[in-house]
Formats: C-alpha cells, sequence, structure tokens
C-alpha cells in the first residue's frame, strides 16, 4: 500500500524501548522499531522522531521525591540524548542514514538543534532524531514532539503508545471496561483530561491544526499500518467526527 503522508513525526515513549525488561533499552524492540522506520522510508516518507527518557530517567518523578524540578528535568533531557543514539545505531544497521540533533549542546555524539538544518536532512532522505526535549526544564518530550512537529511541517504526530491500543476514557488500571476512543479533537481531550499529550502539547497541536495519531507500538508493525492510512488506535484532530458525550449524572 502506498504512503498516506510524505513527512511524519513520530513520538516513542522512552518505556516503548524497553521491551519486556522493566527498565533500560532493549535492543531486540529497538531493532523492530528500526525496521518498521526502513520499511516508512522506502514508501518514500520523510522521518523525524522524538524519543522520551522515561526508560531511564523520569524528571517529573524524581521531582516528586523532592529533587529540583528544573535539576531532575535536565536529567532527563540527557536520557533522551542515551535513547536517540541507540535509536539512530539500530536505524543504521539497517541501512537508514539517520542524524541525531540535540537542543542540548552535545557535539560529540549529536548535532545541535537547527531547524533549517533539520528540514535540510529530510529533504536528503535522512531520518532525524530529536533529543533533548526543547532544550528547557518544565517541558515534556510531547511538547518537543508538538513544537518540532509544527516546525518542521510534518503532516502528522504518530504517538506510539507501550501497550496502549490508543486513548481510552479511563484509565484500564482503575477501570478494566475502559473503552477505546476512536476519534476526539484536541478540544476534546484537553476538557477530559485524557492522556493523550499534556495540556501545552494539545494546546499548540490545536492551535496548528496538527493531528495526531495514538496506537500501540509494542508491535512495530503498526506505524507501518498507520503510515499506510490504516485506522487503527485514536484519531485527535480538529474535524474529528466525535460522538456525543453523554451527559453526568447529577449528585443527589
Amino acid at each position: 500500500m502506498p504512503a498516506a503522508f510524505s513527512r511524519i513525526l513520530l513520538k516513542l515513549s522512552g518505556e516503548s524501548l524497553m521491551g519486556e525488561s522493566g527498565y533500560g533499552i532493549d535492543p531486540a524492540r529497538v531493532a523492530e522499531i528500526a525496521e518498521a522506520v526502513r520499511v516508512i522510508r522506502e514508501l518514500g516518507v520523510e522521518v523525524a522522531i522524538v524519543v522520551g527518557g522515561g526508560n531511564i530517567f523520569r524528571g517529573m518523578a524524581e521531582a516528586a521525591k523532592g529533587m529540583d524540578r528544573a535539576s531532575a528535568d535536565y536529567a532527563g533531557m540527557l536520557a533522551t540524548v542515551l535513547n536517540g543514539i541507540a535509536v539512530q545505531d539500530a536505524c543504521e544497521r539497517v541501512g537508514v542514514y539517520t542524524r541525531v540533533l540535540s537542543a542540548l549542546t552535545i557535539q560529540e555524539v549529536a548535532e545541535p538543534y537547527i531547524r533549517r538544518r533539520a528540514i535540510r536532512h529530510l529533504d536528503k532522505g535522512r531520518v532525524v532524531i530529536f533529543a533533548g526535549g526543547t532544550g528547557n526544564p518544565y517541558f515534556t518530550t510531547d511538547t518537543a514532539a508538538a513544537l518540532r512537529a509544527c516546525e518542521i511541517g510534518a503532516q502528522t504526530i504518530l504517538m506510539g503508545k507501550n501497550g496502549v491500543e490508543g486513548v481510552l476514557d479511563a484509565d484500564p488500571r482503575i477501570n478494566p471496561d475502559a473503552k477505546l476512543i476512536r476519534e476526539l479533537t484536541h478540544l476534546e481531550a484537553i476538557e477530559r483530561g485524557l492522556k493523550v499529550m499534556d495540556t501545552t502539547a494539545l494546546s499548540l497541536c490545536m492551535e496548528n491544526d496538527m493531528p495526531i495519531r495514538v496506537f500501540n507500538v509494542n508491535d512495530a508493525t503498526n506505524i507501518v499500518r498507520v503510515v499506510q492510512g490504516e485506522d487503527i488506535g485514536t484519531l485527535v484532530a480538529s474535524g474529528a467526527r466525535v460522538a456525543p458525550v453523554a451527559p453526568k449524572e447529577p449528585k443527589v
């Protein structure tokens, strides 16, 4: 099947790189993702990737334990650089030319992020991995994904979740009967507090009319299926056809 997009941004959570282990990077899982990237590159799609760092260090969690929030966030940004290098290595093992661009200056292992340089790499057919978040504390890699997608003119954000089929109407750890929502708007996701992205990232996507496709990346072939236009997971978009939400019963 032909590709439905010409330029996409793939957001990978740090947890999606763990595989069956509870921490760190699983080489087999990263290799599966790299193979999927190779396939969509062969379809003629320009690919940018933003990686999280939750498999190594999560700034919010450490800040909650008493660590200074800014210091914790910087440590989390460095974790995304480690993940970016791992994804780069896996992609190049399958013949995909890749560049890591970091918002933090680490010139020995990554190029500095420059918007025009990133677009030039994409034009030349290279996969670009954005590491280091936005380079600023208090902003998540979700916000970095939304920002970079808008900056490079991506047509959509493909958001790979770890073991979750898409956006659910409740937390499955609390409500085992939580159901998958097929389509919703950015505004509804914000108003209902659904865990798609953080509010800053969703607002940025809404203002720039950036659609988001949320899907389960544990099966790396889903990346290819989404790029080919298959309707899997959840679509978050300004023009999404959203079923009306039933009003809540008033408390007596």
